[in-house]
Parts: C-alpha cells; sequence; structure tokens
C-alpha cells in the first residue's frame, strides 16, 4: 500500500500557482457550507517522519475558515491523560457537528511505535487495530466524514528530508532513531493501514516528496470528500421534504418473562436493622475508597431508575460515607446545544475521573436506549447500535482498571403513584413532580420492555447490572452500599 505511492511526483511552481487560487476558493466555499451540516468533519493527519506532517497542518489552516476549524496536536501523552482510558484525549478533541477537526497525530500513533519498538506482541497490535476500525466505524455511523491521510516518503527521500530538518534546526528527537528503524515502520504501518482502510474512514496515502504535489493533492482530496458529503446531506433533505416519513416504533413485546419481574419488592428493613447496616456498610466503604485512592484504582458509578425511584437518597447514602475530595457526582439532564453537537458519549468521556476517584452518574448514556428509544428522539437505527457502542465504552473503563458499577433502582407503578401524590402535596418536594414524569408514567410498559433490553445486552462480567428493589427506600440503600462494598472488596 505504502510502496505503491512511490511514483516520483513532483509539480512545478507555475502549475502549482496556478491550480491553487481556485482550489482555495472552492474549498473555502464547501467550509462555509459546511457550518449549517448536522455532520463533523474529521482530518487525521499521519505519516512518515520528515514528510511534512507539520506543513501540512500550517496549510490548511491557512486555507480554511480559522473560525471552523481546531487543530489538535498528539504527541507524548501527560499525566492527566494517562490516567484514563486511551481514547479520552481523543473525545477531547472531536469537532462539533458543523466544523472541521484536524488531527495532528491520532489513535494511530502509539500502537504503530510500541509495535515497532517491540513494546507490544502482533495480537496487541491488531487488538489495537480492530478497536480503532470499531471507533471510526462508530463515528462514521453517527455521520462523522473521517478523512484520513498518510504521507509517504522513501527511504532515501527520508534521509534528505531529515538532513535538511536538522540542519534548519527543526528535527524531532526521535527522528533518526526511527530513520533506524525505517524498514519496521513501513511494514507495521502499512500493516495498520490495510486493516483499517474500510468504506466508513478509507485511508488516502499521498507521495510526499514534493511539496507541492502533496499540498495539492491533500486539498483536493479533502475538497472531493467534503463535496460529496455535502451532496448526500442536500439529496437526503431533499427526500425528507417529498416523501412521507415513516417513525419506526417499539411496540411493547409480549415477554414470557421478564427480569424486572424477578426483582423482590417486599424486601424491607426495620429502622434499627436500617441504621445498623447502614452504619456497617458505610463504614466500610469509607475504608475502600481510600484505599482504592491508594491503589490508584477509579470508581464510576451509574444510577438509572424509574421516576421517583429513590436515585437521589441512595447516591447520598454512598456520598456520605465518602472523602468530598474523592468523588464527583454528574447529574444527566436534556443535552446541551454544545453536547447535541457531539457524539451522544462525549460528554460522557469527558467526565471521566482520574486514577483513585470516584465519578458518579445521575443517569447517564444509558439514556440512549431509554428515553430516546421510547420517545422517538433517536431512530432506531442509533439506539439499536447503542448496545454495542456502549459495551465497547464500559469495555475501555475496566480495560484501563476503572470499576464500573451500575444500578437500576425499581419500584412499582403503584409505588410509584403513591410518590408522585405525596410530591404533590409536600410542599418542600414539589419541585419533584413534573408534568413529564406523568407523561413518562403513561409509557410505564414501553420503558418496562427498554429497561428489560438494556439489562440483557449491557450487563457484562466486566460492568453489571444491580437491580435494586426499592419499593422500600431503606433496604434500596443498603443493598447498594452492599453491592459498592462487595465490588470493591473483589477488585482490591
Amino acid at each position: 500500500m505504502l510502496a505503491a505511492s512511490e511514483l516520483g511526483h513532483t509539480l512545478t511552481q507555475k502549475r502549482y500557482d496556478a491550480a491553487l487560487p481556485k482550489l482555495r476558493a472552492r474549498l473555502l466555499q464547501a467550509h462555509f457550507a459546511l457550518r449549517s451540516q448536522k455532520f463533523p468533519v474529521i482530518v487525521i493527519v499521519s505519516g512518515a517522519d520528515g514528510a511534512g506532517k507539520g506543513d501540512l497542518v500550517h496549510r490548511l489552516n491557512e486555507w480554511l475558515d480559522p473560525r471552523g476549524v481546531a487543530t489538535h496536536a498528539f504527541w507524548e501523552a501527560s499525566d492527566e491523560e494517562r490516567e484514563r482510558p486511551f481514547y479520552w484525549r481523543f473525545w477531547r478533541a472531536l469537532p462539533g457537528r458543523g466544523r472541521i477537526g484536524i488531527l495532528f497525530g491520532s489513535w494511530y500513533t502509539e500502537p504503530i511505535i510500541r509495535r515497532v519498538l517491540g513494546k507490544s506482541k502482533g495480537r496487541q497490535f491488531d487488538g489495537a487495530l480492530d478497536r480503532i476500525v470499531a471507533f471510526e466505524k462508530m463515528l462514521a455511523a453517527d455521520g462523522a466524514l473521517i478523512v484520513k491521510l498518510w504521507l509517504h516518503l522513501s527511504k532515501a527521500a527520508q534521509k534528505k528530508r531529515l538532513k535538511k530538518l536538522e540542519k534548519e534546526g527543526r528535527i524531532a528527537p526521535d527522528d533518526w532513531k526511527h530513520y533506524k528503524l525505517y524498514n519496521r515502520f513501513t511494514k507495521i504501518s502499512d500493516r495498520a493501514l490495510r486493516h483499517t482502510h474500510t468504506d466508513a474512514a478509507p485511508w488516502h496515502v499521498i507521495e510526499a516528496t514534493d511539496r507541492r504535489y502533496r499540498e495539492l493533492a491533500v486539498g483536493k482530496i479533502l475538497l472531493t470528500e467534503l463535496t460529496r458529503r455535502l451532496e448526500q446531506a442536500a439529496a437526503k433533505h431533499a427526500n425528507k421534504t417529498t416523501l412521507p416519513l415513516l417513525t419506526p416504533t417499539s411496540p411493547a413485546r409480549k415477554k414470557t418473562s421478564s427480569l424486572l419481574g424477578h426483582v423482590d419488592l417486599t424486601q424491607s428493613l426495620t429502622d434499627a436493622e436500617y441504621a445498623k447496616a447502614l452504619e456497617t456498610q458505610q463504614t466500610k466503604l469509607s475504608k475502600l475508597a481510600w484505599a482504592a485512592h491508594t491503589k490508584q484504582r477509579s470508581m464510576v458509578l451509574v444510577f438509572e431508575g424509574w421516576d421517583a425511584a429513590g436515585k437521589g437518597s441512595a447516591i447520598r447514602r454512598v456520598t456520605q460515607a465518602m472523602d468530598p475530595r474523592l468523588y464527583r457526582v454528574v447529574g444527566i439532564a436534556a443535552p446541551t446545544d454544545e453536547e447535541r453537537a457531539q457524539h451522544y458519549l462525549w460528554r460522557f468521556w469527558r467526565h471521566l475521573p482520574r486514577a483513585g476517584f470516584t465519578t458518579i452518574f445521575d443517569r447517564s448514556w444509558y439514556g440512549r436506549v431509554l428515553v430516546e428509544r421510547v420517545e422517538g428522539f433517536a431512530p432506531a437505527a442509533d439506539w439499536g447500535r447503542a448496545y454495542d457502542e456502549i459495551n465497547d465504552f464500559e469495555a475501555q473503563m475496566a480495560g484501563h482498571g476503572i470499576i464500573v458499577n451500575k444500578f437500576w433502582v425499581h419500584i412499582s407503578p403503584q409505588e410509584q403513584l403513591k410518590r408522585f401524590q405525596e410530591r404533590q402535596r409536600v410542599d418542600y418536594k414539589q419541585y419533584k413532580i413534573t408534568d413529564e414524569d406523568w407523561r413518562n408514567r403513561e409509557k410505564w410498559p414501553s420503558y418496562a420492555v427498554a429497561v428489560d433490553d438494556m439489562v440483557t445486552r449491557t450487563s457484562t462480567e466486566f460492568a453489571p447490572w444491580t437491580l435494586v428493589a426499592g419499593n422500600d427506600k431503606k433496604f434500596a440503600r443498603v443493598q447498594i452500599l452492599k453491592t459498592l462494598v462487595h465490588r470493591l472488596e473483589a477488585e482490591l
């Protein structure tokens, strides 16, 4: 794939000057048109050392509207980045819809270098490439246009280029070291490109020996890809305005058995039993939270459940047991404009904790397969693929050493009605009840089906669901605390 690009391409200054004005004008026109679109553009700039990647990034920033483009350079990971899963640093850099993000270095850099230097084995390298493919397919399925550029140099051209950079004082610390491994770099990189060259995110290999040729070639590739996607968006919009839309529905399915139906909601504790158990479990959790901090083990806690199920009061019993310096509670509501401009997982990746700390999500990414599914906010294709996307997200957390605990707080419809009515009667509780709560209650059967599917498809060994018996709040709080204590004891 790489060797085939060594064709000796060059471009005269005259031809370059003649072609550039029109290319820049069309690129800007396409970039302006992108602003009103609902898809982001991710441009990955990778390739051989000395191939002019940095110069190309400068050129793209010169050609595009600076108000709609952001460049992120990835080199060595910081301490903060190393304390999160590998993809955390890249999620933070993803552009919003209608914008262009240029990534100088990317999720390809570290796997390739580690493999070349013998710091990973073939199986690990292939696993990293498989994850890249899955990641890019997920972004593409959400609408992202991914333009991957690989700038290639022959060995002779690279040596000549490095000597020039060295003379100019612009050579990077590892450039000559990598040059000595040119053949291995080329072999491993070629394998990576072949493995990750997909319909969703194909590679464009550009011979980079001649500056003028590589710049125009990249400009034409970006213009072609951007124009094609804009035309597709226009055609899709035209179809929407002329054809009747059939909204996917999710009718309640008849089930012979229900996971929620097996939760024993009669379980309860007396006040005395509750006081004793609460003190015991909170004391244990307090000690274990500090032990986890000492061992640099993070936790992510997810709380989902019916309206008025007692999630908030359960979270308070958990946080009462932990030093405030060790945790953060993130309440999830309807996404902001900034969040809607991103992939739905983006706002959750941002909040993953550093090593030794805990993030508690009061509602979470499961809104994709619950609220968005039942209320029709997401098409069936979108929430249908979300189960695998969520499992992969949680697998990355667990693979990094984060302990993931997920709780669905279950109550009966009768208990919910009782609590709704109490909230209406008591002045200081009235803020907790809204018209939306009553509307959601009317859709209980549809939500119950969605919850069953969610638990069935996303309860994994590394991120299990705990179905909490919530009709008795005291019992529910203790059950949650016991689960956390048991999990931490097992992990630590």
